[in-house]
């Protein structure tokens, strides 16, 4: 990493703003679908099932191996790991996990640049972080393609897989309301809350905070782009989980949070992974 002056900014990135910024050589993009492809690929050529579609009922873990009941029959297995994302808390508790934390989903709502403004960024454009939230804040991304996204914005979701604002499940709902840590982390941030669900609300207000990084950004220049959805844990206290969090058994390892960029560092992550189970490999 590199601390640049304004001018070296501009040559890189002519559009961007800034008075210095932080240069990242190495800094890239990737087609994250094309690598799960290829990685299911390597699998199934090497003898491997993947199982989809298949809802987790119960987990138990016995001396010797640890059994998974889903809606599609059982599946057993010397080890087990738990990196199930916006569900991760959930099946850490079916595998007896004490841990009070819990996922609070978040929808990040993204727009996309029209091919005539695509020239406004030429990589990757992020703003410098707010440590007060492990959100990445409102950026600019050149995808494999060549389209351009910007954003997300960060709005409760009414569900842990609520891409739209119309979809509401009242079970996952009325739990994240429930949960004591989510309520302190709204009376605490109750009014950066009343900021992101305007800018959901208002494209206006969207292209307001995108104009902090390039100026030259347009209402026109915007066009709707597919949503993603963000599992947080949250704390009982309130605090949002910044780091990563395993919590071991025997023969199992719960990923009970994986931030930003967690599919960016995944290969790593997975070595962490079984580093750790390896240890009560028998």
């Amino acid at each position: 990493c590199t601390l640049i002056s304004g001018e070296r900014l501009r040559e890189i990135e002519p559009y961007a703003a800034g008075i210095k910024a932080i240069h990242v050589t190495e800094a890239g993009i990737v087609d994250y679908k094309q690598i799960c492809d290829s990685l299911a690929t390597q699998l199934r050529h090497s003898g491997h099932d993947i199982v989809t579609d298949a809802m987790v009922t119960d987990i138990t873990e016995l001396t010797h191996e640890v059994v998974v009941s889903t809606n599609r029959g059982d599946f057993a297995g010397s080890y087990l790991i738990n990196c199930a994302g916006v569900y991760s808390d959930r099946l850490a508790q079916f595998s007896g996990s004490t841990d009070t934390m819990q996922i609070v989903p978040f929808r990040g709502e993204y727009f996309s640049l029209i091919p005539e403004a695509r020239y406004l960024c030429k990589g990757l454009i992020y703003p410098v972080p707010d440590p007060q939230f492990p959100f990445l804040g409102v950026h600019f991304t050149r995808m494999i393609s060549g389209e351009v996204e910007c954003g997300p914005n960060a709005v409760l979701a009414l569900a842990r897989e609520g891409y739209h604002l119309t979809d509401i499940n009242w079970v996952d709902f009325l739990e994240t309301l429930r949960y004591p840590g989510f309520r302190r982390l709204a009376v605490k941030y109750w009014r950066t809350g009343l900021g992101e669900i305007w800018r959901s609300a208002s494209k206006a207000a969207f292209v307001k905070s995108v104009r902090k990084l390039v100026p030259a950004i347009q209402e026109h220049h915007l066009e709707t782009a597919t949503p993603g959805i963000r599992a947080q844990a949250v704390n009982m206290n309130g605090s949002m989980m910044e780091d990563f969090c395993f919590q071991s058994t025997a023969r199992i390892v719960n990923v009970l949070n994986a931030p930003s960029p967690a599919a960016t560092s995944s290969l790593k992550i997975a070595e962490s992974i079984v580093k750790r189970l390896s240890q009560n490999f028998s």
